[in-house]
């Protein structure tokens, strides 16, 4: 008999600030080691954008404004029997004192975009970070 695969959701958000020219994305290194950006799991009622903007202010304490126009979804496998969709919104910070969330976050920082890109983990959410400054670059300057 196949064995069932339980299915999660988590929505979190790629932000982004300008100084000067340069751009600058919201990175976190979780307790495990490795560096992202923030994400959860959705929980009850909530829709994809409440997730990412409570997630964001959970595991950094920033607030931010979410750009609709940019929705990326990426599935992998956690653990077995697992399959997980993320997806990721791009924000704008409206506030900036930065905390991370002891519970989970070692390090929470503002990373240059192009060291963003090679310090992130993954390569699927390296993927997803190359579009969302691509999109912010384009699209919003």
């Amino acid at each position: 008999m196949e064995e069932e695969v339980k299915k999660e959701k988590s929505c979190g958000a790629i932000v982004y600030r300008y100084l000067g020219t340069d751009l600058y994305i919201l990175m976190i290194q979780m307790n495990l080691g490795h560096w992202s950006f923030p994400k959860g799991h959705v929980e009850g009622n909530e829709s994809e954008l409440e997730t990412a903007i409570r997630e964001v202010k959970e595991e950094t304490n920033i607030d931010i404004l979410i750009d609709r126009n940019f929705r990326e979804m990426t599935t992998y496998s956690p653990l077995s029997g697992v399959l997980k969709d993320v997806v990721y919104f791009v924000g704008s910070p409206i506030s900036n004192h930065l905390v991370a969330q002891e519970e989970e976050v070692s390090d929470v920082k503002w990373v240059h975009s192009d060291d963003a890109l090679n310090i992130v983990t993954y390569e699927s959410d390296r993927n997803i970070l190359y579009k969302a400054i691509q999109y912010i670059k384009e699209k919003i300057k």
